[in-house]
């Protein structure tokens, strides 16, 4: 059995993986098709175009829902090894919600385009980062909390170091954001996707991008220390029979809760 089919590892691999790839996909098309400039264009550039937006939108989707699953597990995870800590299970309980809420902020960054529905974009931008950075140190919390007993004093470390990249992309975007868009070198920036070198705020364009690209690896690097986690759990499904039919005739409410019918490992 290979690494990544052990237990539930698959969703984190599957969710880094796609990701990365929905990122990467984007930008060879629209590069490809000069859509944009080859260094570092913004994310949300190479998916404003058709047809790299489609293919970003519907990738990015995907992501969505792959995302919406591994917290969703990790909730259920630390919910089983702490049934009686009501601190970790409250601050659980909040890492799932904002987690939903991350993954929500995607599929507005998938289906509204930045150069067509601005504000809006920058509103799924926010949830899905901003949100998203709160959800790590939830969980960067959570791994402080559960060690030495159920973590590792690594796994911690090692987490505490993403949220802490993840935190630096996110004021060195912000700040350089910030300057470029303040007016100071010119108007609608917002719709310009090519950069001549020789331009005033160039500098900033570029530090915006760069930045832009490590919180998304930073983020998405977080949930790759979930692998080692996720290998020491599976869920089952369980399926209790009612009826004998599946008409609503008399007999088959008289009928209890007699027959299993499927227990199988997800």
């Amino acid at each position: 059995m290979w690494w990544f089919q052990q237990g539930l590892s698959f969703l984190p691999v599957a969710l880094v993986v796609w990701s990365a790839a929905s990122f990467v996909f984007s930008y060879i098309t629209a590069i490809v098709l000069h859509h944009v400039d080859p260094l570092v264009p913004y994310i949300s550039d190479t998916g404003t175009i058709p047809p790299e937006r489609c293919l970003f939108g519907i990738m990015l989707n995907i992501s969505a829902f792959l995302g919406m699953a591994t917290m969703y597990v990790r909730y259920k995870q630390v919910y089983a090894l702490n049934p009686e800590k009501s601190k970790i299970i409250k601050l659980n309980k909040i890492g799932l919600i904002l987690g939903l809420m991350s993954c929500f902020g995607l599929c507005i960054i998938a289906n509204f385009q930045k150069c067509i529905l601005y504000y809006i974009h920058v509103v799924g931008a926010c949830l899905t980062f901003g949100v998203g950075a709160v959800y790590m140190l939830v969980q960067t919390v959570l791994s402080y909390l559960m060690q030495p007993e159920l973590h590792s004093k690594d796994i911690f470390w090692i987490r505490l170091t993403m949220l802490l990249w993840c935190c630096s992309s996110i004021v060195s975007m912000f700040v350089s954001s910030v300057v470029l868009y303040s007016g100071l070198y010119g108007m609608n920036l917002v719709q310009k996707l090519h950069w001549d070198p020789q331009e005033k705020g160039y500098t900033a364009h570029i530090i915006s991008t760069v930045s832009e690209w490590s919180l998304a690896f930073s983020f998405l690097s977080f949930f790759l220390t979930y692998i080692r986690d996720f290998q020491k759990i599976s869920l089952r499904a369980v399926v209790s029979l009612h009826g004998q039919t599946l008409y609503n005739t008399a007999q088959s409410f008289v009928t209890d809760e007699q027959t299993l019918l499927i227990a199988g490992s997800i």
